[in-house]
């Protein structure tokens, strides 16, 4: 499930894996959440049953899949798979990108390009990736979490097609806190209000969920945590959970109903 870069099978087998790492799924099929695009009808399992992968344009909040899904189509596919960031990355490391998959496709292989955050890119800049588009050198895949039809150039989403994923569900984030069990080998230790409060709490973001999963199955203590027990240990780390704040008052608002 979770969004994280770099190569995950670099982690030595005795280093702190996160939680959202651990849990990252295989195979599309092990996704949880997304019918809408991945269930059997769904557009991604259309175009990957008739073999007519298209550029692509996920648009949704962070947590709930895109990063993962982009890697798992590059699987399905054999394509090669390359992940930048629009925060990071500037003309020069594009250059080399699309240099590299030149060079890949020449040698008979072909390179799914994963840009997060595309709407951060100017519209010169969203212009560079038309030709490679085009010609086959890359298949793009953008997330953003902003409307595409303000922030990418008419010319890239006509070339893409735009699928929307949703924060997930009550019954999707009590499946992925399960999974997060039986990872564990142990069960959550709160009581059912707290459990409960414990996916408000996510708000709809998978990777949100798991990160507090791995505070909670932290603390030291004999006995499951009620809400008001969850509240206070909550609370306290409340600060480290969102620098910017917004988190602490919705943690302190949904254990407080």
């Amino acid at each position: 499930m979770a969004d994280l870069f770099g190569d995950g099978d670099a982690v030595a087998d005795n280093g702190h894996r996160p939680l959202a790492d651990r849990l990252r799924p295989r195979s599309l099929g092990e996704v949880i959440g997304q019918d809408q695009v991945l269930g059997p009808d769904g557009p991604l399992t259309v175009m990957l049953a008739s073999g007519a992968l298209s550029s692509l344009i996920f648009w949704g909040p962070p947590g709930v899949g895109k990063t993962t899904i982009a890697r798992l189509l590059a699987d399905e596919t054999d394509l090669h798979f390359v992940q930048i960031s629009a925060i990071f990355s500037g003309v020069p490391e594009l250059r080399k990108v699309f240099d590299a998959a030149k060079l890949r496709r020449r040698q008979g292989k072909g390179t799914l390009l994963f840009v997060d955050e595309i709407h951060r890119f100017n519209k010169a800049q969203q212009d560079g990736f038309l030709p490679h588009m085009e010609d086959g050198t890359i298949l793009l895949v953008g997330a953003t979490t902003e409307n595409p039809s303000f922030e990418l150039n008419a010319a890239v989403l006509s070339r893409a097609q735009v699928l929307v994923l949703e924060r997930l569900p009550h019954d999707d984030l009590e499946r992925l806190a399960q999974r997060a069990e039986q990872e564990l080998g142990k069960p959550l230790p709160l009581q059912p209000d707290a459990r409960e409060a414990l996916l408000e709490m996510a708000d709809g973001d998978g990777r949100a969920l798991l990160n507090l999963i791995e505070q909670v199955t932290a603390w030291k203590g004999d006995a499951p945590l009620d809400k008001p027990g969850l509240s206070k240990r909550l609370m306290r780390r409340a600060a480290q959970y969102d620098k910017g704040g917004d988190s602490h008052y919705n943690l302190i608002s949904y254990l407080t109903l």
